[in-house]
């Protein structure tokens, strides 16, 4: 498994930001490689990435959610994927958002990728995006504040 963890400060209150982060659907408009996100239930989602070339298709489960907390989840083949995006409120109107992000590199691409930290590139990258896209809207375009039990050991996804 390859592991990357980014941390960015967005001037939005926790809410705000947290709120954003249940809207998997628009994972596209700030993550390079998420073609799309299909929500298929409260907990799963359909996921098609396409990075260096290689098109993926995986379905998600959310196996921990906590309203203004945090949000996990992990592939349902429980090997090929995992994030977790953890939210911290730095004052009412600031908020320290943290992920980490697991996947099992397949092609020689992707091991290269993972190997020369492109991967840890695009997920800093992603990351401002991410910023700048909740910043400059101001506002979340939607909101799911339902919560999922963590299903595995602390701290784990």
């Amino acid at each position: 498994m390859e592991t990357v963890e980014e941390t960015i400060d967005v001037a939005v209150p926790v809410r705000t930001a947290y709120n954003q982060w249940t809207q998997f659907e628009s994972f596209p408009e700030f993550m390079s490689g998420v073609e799309s996100v299909t929500q298929l239930t409260d907990t799963t989602n359909h996921w098609v990435t396409k990075i260096a070339g290689v098109e993926r298709e995986f379905d998600t489960e959310i196996i921990d959610q906590q309203p203004d907390e945090r949000i996990a989840w992990r592939s349902v083949d429980g090997k090929s994927h995992a994030g977790l995006v953890s939210f911290t409120p730095l004052d009412a109107g600031n908020t320290r958002v943290s992920v980490r992000f697991e996947w099992a590199p397949e092609t020689f691409s992707e091991k290269a990728g993972a190997a020369l930290n492109i991967d840890e590139i695009q997920v800093k990258a992603d990351m401002r995006k991410f910023k700048s896209f909740i910043e400059t809207r101001g506002t979340e375009t939607g909101a799911w504040r339902g919560e999922v039990e963590d299903s595995g050991p602390t701290g784990q996804i």
